[in-house]
C-alpha cells in the first residue's frame, strides 16, 4: 500500500485528487490537512478514512507516509514540495508548478538531488482525446504542424475577485498561469515538447481592474473581495517560435465578446485537427480532390484517474512519466518568457 498525504482540501482535492486516490487499490490516504480546520476535518468525515491535521510538517515527519498531494495556493507549491521532497515523500503538485520559473527550478533541482519522484498536476497529458491527437501528429496524419493557435477565452468569468487567484504574490499571474498553463502544456505535449527560440506578447489588466464596477457572468472562485488585490493579467496574447511550430494564443477571463472560445488548432500542410477543449476534436483534410471532416468515437476514462494512477505507478516502478518535472518545467520556462516579455514590451529569447 502506498500511503498518501493530500495537502490542501480545497476544489481540486475534492474533486480530483482524493476520488482518484480512492478508487486506487494500491492507495491508503492517511492525512487530509488544510489551513483551515474544517476542510481537514470534513474530509475525514466525508471519505472515512485519515486523520485531520492543519500542519502540512505532521505529514512529512510520519515515516510511513510515502507521498503527498500538493492542492494549495500557488505560493506554496515550491515550499511545501521542495520541503517533502527533503522529507523522502514522492510528490504530485497541482499545476502551476510554481508562481516563477525560479521556483520551479529549484523543485526540479531538489527532486534530481533526492531521487524522489516529483510530477506535476498537467493533466491534460492523460487526457484520452489529447493522447490520439498526439499520435495522429506522430504518425503524420497532419504533415508538417506548422502552426498552432490556442484560444482560452471567456465573457467575464474572473475567479474569485479580489482573493488567492487575483493577488500575483499568491498566485504568480491571472489567466496565463490558471488557464493558460494546461492548453500551452497540451501544445508541447502533442508536438514533441520543441525547443522554445523567442517570445512576443502582451498582457493587460483593463475590465477586472475597477473591482466596484465589474459585471460578471460567474465566479466560480467567488464572492468577491472589493478590499483584497487586483494585480494580475485578465486577457493576454502572444507569439511563440520554437524549432517545430509558430504558437499563437489569445487568452481572457474576461472579455468584452459574448463567447467561451475554448479550443487548440493544429494546423499541418496535410491537415488540421481542432480540440475542444476538455472534448472532442475534428480533423480536417483533403482527400482525392475532396475535402474532408473526420469525428472519432473512442473508449474514454477519466483523465484525473489516469494521472493518479500513473503518479502511483510511478511511485512502485521508478517510471518517468509525461507529467514528471523534468519534462514540464519547459511549459513553465515558457510562461516566464511570456510575462517577462509582456512586462518589457519586447521579444524575448529564451
Amino acid at each position: 500500500m502506498i500511503k498518501v498525504g493530500v495537502i490542501g482540501c480545497g476544489n481540486i482535492a475534492n474533486s480530483a485528487h482524493i476520488p482518484a486516490y480512492l478508487k486506487n487499490s494500491d492507495v491508503e490516504i492517511a492525512y487530509f490537512c488544510d489551513i483551515i480546520p474544517q476542510r481537514a476535518e470534513k474530509a475525514v468525515k466525508e471519505y472515512g478514512c485519515g486523520k485531520a491535521v492543519t500542519d502540512y510538517q505532521v505529514i512529512l515527519d510520519d515515516p510511513t507516509v510515502d507521498a503527498v498531494s500538493v492542492c494549495t495556493p500557488n505560493k506554496m507549491h515550491s515550499i511545501i514540495t521542495i520541503a517533502a521532497l527533503k522529507a523522502g515523500k514522492h510528490v504530485l503538485c497541482e499545476k502551476p508548478a510554481a508562481r516563477t520559473y525560479a521556483e520551479v527550478e529549484e523543485m526540479q533541482k531538489t527532486a534530481q538531488q533526492t531521487g524522489k519522484i516529483l510530477n506535476i498536476g498537467v493533466v491534460n497529458r492523460f487526457n484520452d482525446a489529447v493522447n490520439k491527437i498526439r499520435t495522429l501528429i506522430q504518425n503524420g496524419e497532419l504533415g508538417d504542424v506548422f502552426h498552432v493557435y490556442v484560444s482560452f477565452r471567456s465573457q467575464r468569468s474572473i475567479p474569485g475577485l479580489g482573493g488567492d487567484f487575483t493577488n500575483s504574490a499568491v498566485s504568480g499571474g491571472g489567466v496565463l498561469i490558471d488557464w493558460g498553463v494546461h492548453f500551452l502544456d497540451i501544445v508541447m505535449y502533442c508536438t514533441g515538447d520543441p525547443t522554445v527560440k523567442t517570445v512576443s506578447s502582451e498582457s493587460f489588466c483593463r475590465l477586472g481592474k475597477n473591482m466596484q464596477d465589474y459585471t460578471y457572468v460567474s465566479m466560480w472562485a467567488g464572492p468577491p473581495k472589493y478590499d483584497g488585490v487586483y494585480d494580475v493579467e485578465d486577457s493576454i496574447t502572444g507569439v511563440i517560435r520554437t524549432d517545430g511550430p509558430v504558437i499563437t494564443f489569445q487568452g481572457a477571463w474576461a472579455q468584452n465578446i459574448g463567447e467561451n472560445e475554448m479550443y487548440i488548432d493544429f494546423m499541418g500542410d496535410k491537415g488540421g485537427i481542432r480540440l475542444q477543449y476538455g472534448a472532442d476534436f475534428i480533423k480536417y483534410g483533403v482527400q482525392d480532390g475532396m475535402l474532408t471532416k473526420t469525428q472519432y468515437q473512442f473508449p474514454s476514462t477519466g483523465m484525473f484517474q489516469n494521472e493518479i494512477d500513473g503518479f502511483v505507478r510511478s511511485i512502485q516502478t521508478g517510471e518517468k512519466l509525461a507529467s514528471h518535472i523534468d519534462v514540464t518545467i519547459k511549459t513553465a520556462r515558457i510562461m516566464e518568457g511570456i510575462y517577462e516579455s509582456a512586462r518589457q514590451h519586447r521579444e524575448v529569447e529564451l
